[in-house]
């Protein structure tokens, strides 16, 4: 009888998902700001995609990029805060080990997916700004295509091993995983065996992809600043570091929290759970609901066809 229960525990059915330990008095309040985030980055990246479908003069790199990254949050999102929203109001906490597994590889992939697309737009300003005459024969349809398809094979193949590895780990101490969604660590921390395997290499998955990705948008956006103190009028200068400004902002606000949860499971030991779940829960849900604004609305076409869009609605 025993030995029965344990086989069985070994190989759970379903994980149960607490939301954020210590806080569950005040689930559905978090709840309230937690779903309109959601609304707004659902509203707003569909939006994006909508204006550049429709507008033929945004048929250019900068918007493709811009389009791939509204995929990429609308994904990263609507993977992990339905569920979330449906444990803060219905307490509806299982979830099935396969559907866990899938949640974990969609979240981890898009992740490194979505950093991999900020290089891309770095790279993109980096060209437009810095040599601009070249800039429609260096960045071709074809090649925004291929990169595409390159940011998003990297993700899919990095990650892969993750859950290849997580699905053959025995659970056999616990069910409960202390988290809002089924983040690799929070899960695999459950295995009754050493996870050394997948701890270090999703660490090393953390510092060479997040690291060089990082170092590279970096050195572009040091190259641009110094072309833009080259501009030749104040304002033009003034424009130029607003735009990379804000761009930067949004570029920080994925990469931060996005650094601190992962870290965290390893050298955060004194760390308040609550607060850990907060941060990597928030993370999923800022840079989605603030991309669209700093990339779009402030995107003088965007804007201008956003505003032509309601015009003639209200006419």
């Amino acid at each position: 009888m025993s030995d029965s229960n344990t086989t069985d525990f070994a190989n759970p059915s379903t994980f149960i998902l607490l939301g954020i330990p210590g806080l569950e008095a005040a689930h559905v309040w978090i709840s309230i700001p937690f779903c309109a985030m959601y609304a707004i980055a659902v509203l707003g990246n569909v939006s994006i995609l909508f204006i550049v479908k429709m507008e033929q003069s945004l048929h250019e790199p900068m918007y493709y990029f811009l389009c791939m990254l509204a995929v990429t949050d609308l994904v990263l999102s609507t993977s992990t805060v339905p569920k979330m929203l449906r444990i803060f109001w219905f307490n509806s906490r299982e979830i099935d080990f396969s559907a866990c597994l899938t949640q974990m590889y969609f979240l981890h992939c898009f992740v490194v997916t979505e950093s991999g697309i900020f290089v891309a737009m770095a790279f993109d300003r980096y060209v437009a700004i810095c040599d601009p005459l070249r800039h429609s024969t260096i960045l071709t349809n074809p090649l925004v295509a291929k990169i595409g398809v390159a940011v998003a094979l990297r993700g899919s193949m990095l990650v892969l091993p993750l859950i290849l590895v997580a699905r053959r780990w025995p659970y056999c101490r616990t069910n409960i995983i202390p988290h809002s969604y089924c983040e690799h660590m929070a899960v695999v921390k459950l295995a009754c065996t050493e996870i050394h395997v997948s701890n270090y290499y999703s660490l090393s998955v953390v510092f060479c992809v997040f690291g060089l990705d990082m170092i590279l948008i970096a050195l572009s956006y040091t190259q641009i600043l110094k072309a833009i103190f080259r501009l030749p009028t104040k304002d033009a200068r003034l424009k130029t570091s607003g735009t990379c400004g804000s761009h930067l902002c949004a570029i920080l606000a994925f990469y931060v929290p996005c650094l601190f949860s992962a870290l965290t499971y390893r050298f955060g030991k004194n760390m308040a759970l609550h607060f850990h779940v907060l941060t990597a829960s928030i993370y999923l849900l800022v840079p989605p609901m603030l991309n669209p604004i700093i990339y779009g609305v402030r995107t003088k076409q965007i804007r201008d066809r956003l505003l032509r869009l309601f015009t003639h609605k209200g006419t």
